[in-house]
């Protein structure tokens, strides 16, 4: 993804939204042929001259200063992740950083005992591009089981626009396939010369037309925290509260955890799911009760 491109679409995105009565702006002229603002009103408002707002949406302004940015996050209403993924975009990684190649991500040790710890609810560390690195027993229980499949596949996007099971299991489809994308366009503004990550976007437009719809769509978002509902095939229904935490040491990894309201019909449901998928540590215990023939393990 070329750099020029990402602030292009953001930018052009992000001043159609905006209506001249929202930003305050007398409109001048005749019939509007954009939808939002338009270039001379956002320089305006940023108070910039047209000519250099122009070349800074088309990816050619330079080296931009943090008082240009601001003014331009300013004019056009931007939160504050839309304003950092803003400075990524004008601020590209210099030549000698576009060659380096990224290294492999590795999971500490310590990593896979805290997930071990969390067994009674699902959590999983991602990476670069929602790759899943590591995973617990319930977050395989919940999902899939990403560690039984290649490499390639162990993917939160892959499974979301891919596994035919996902629209079953996500009652919120739609939320989480828009919120996997809007992630992308943010690791796409840190990482535009990732050579996996076009090829994710380019297998993702070739086989999900859902996919290619909303990746015309630039918006980011950084989902910290938020509720997500299941449809499980085993326990039924469950909302879950999700918490994405950043991982010490490793930008580009994060803990995902689900957890349920305490004592909740969900939380119920997550216990039948940990006693049903979880081996005993008794051996002269009876085994789990034998769940339904429903396989969520094969790749979509």
């Amino acid at each position: 993804m070329e750099p020029s491109t990402g602030i292009r679409e953001f930018l052009t995105t992000r001043r159609a939204r905006i209506t001249p009565q929202q930003a305050g702006v007398v409109p001048v002229g005749g019939a509007r042929r954009v939808p939002g603002l338009r270039r001379e009103e956002v320089a305006r408002l940023a108070g910039v001259s047209v000519e250099y707002y122009t070349r800074l949406e088309r990816g050619r302004a330079g080296r931009v200063s943090e008082t240009v940015l601001d003014a331009v996050s300013h004019a056009l209403r931007l939160d504050d992740i839309e304003r950092a993924h803003l400075f990524t975009l004008a601020r590209p990684a210099s030549p000698a950083h576009r060659r380096r190649p990224m290294s492999p991500q590795r999971v500490r040790p310590g990593l896979y005992r805290l997930l071990d710890t969390l067994d009674h609810v699902p959590a999983m560390i991602q990476g670069r591009r929602m790759d899943i690195l590591a995973s617990n027993r319930m977050a395989r229980a919940l999902f899939a089981d990403f560690d039984a499949r290649p490499h390639r596949d162990r993917s939160m996007v892959r499974y979301v626009f891919l596994d035919v099971h996902a629209p079953e299991l996500l009652a919120d489809w739609e939320r989480s396939a828009g919120g996997c994308v809007a992630h992308l366009h943010l690791y796409a503004g840190r990482h535009p010369h990732d050579p996996q990550l076009t090829e994710l976007i380019g297998e993702l437009s070739l086989r999900s037309p859902q996919f290619r719809h909303m990746w015309g769509n630039p918006d980011v978002v950084c989902d910290g925290m938020g509720t997500r509902r299941f449809h499980h095939p085993l326990v039924g229904d469950l909302t879950l509260d999700h918490e994405v935490l950043d991982v010490s040491g490793d930008p580009d990894q994060t803990l995902v955890v689900y957890t349920p309201e305490p004592a909740s019909p969900s939380a119920e449901a997550l216990n039948l799911l940990d006693s049903w998928t979880g081996t005993p540590t008794d051996p002269d215990a009876a085994p789990p009760r034998q769940a339904p023939a429903t396989d969520l393990r094969q790749p979509g």
